[in-house]
């Protein structure tokens, strides 16, 4: 569980890493300015607004579209486990 917890982690830090902003700094600040505040729509300000309120940027992410995409990446996880445990299976029988 804390495997997937952190792989989430990586799509904020690709975030600002793209956007020029020091990766492991900005996620810090922006989780601590969430558990400070209690406001869970700060985000990564990638337009270097000064703003991390995603509401206030107008940056929506519907519940249905990250459900779905969650589902999605686990399911695809899975599949690539099941094909690697096929092939190290194979070359072992030869």
């Amino acid at each position: 569980m804390r495997s997937f917890a952190r792989a989430l982690d990586a799509i904020p830090m690709a975030l600002a890493e793209n956007s020029g902003l020091p990766p492991i700094e900005t996620l810090s600040s922006v989780k601590s300015q969430q558990i400070k505040q209690g406001v869970t729509s700060l985000g990564i300000d990638c337009m270097n607004t000064g703003v991390n309120n995603m509401k206030q940027q107008f940056v929506f992410d519907p519940l249905i579209s990250k459900r779905q995409q969650f589902l999605l990446a686990t399911q695809l996880v899975k599949m690539i486990l099941k094909i690697d445990d096929v092939i190290v299976h194979s070359s072992d029988d030869q």
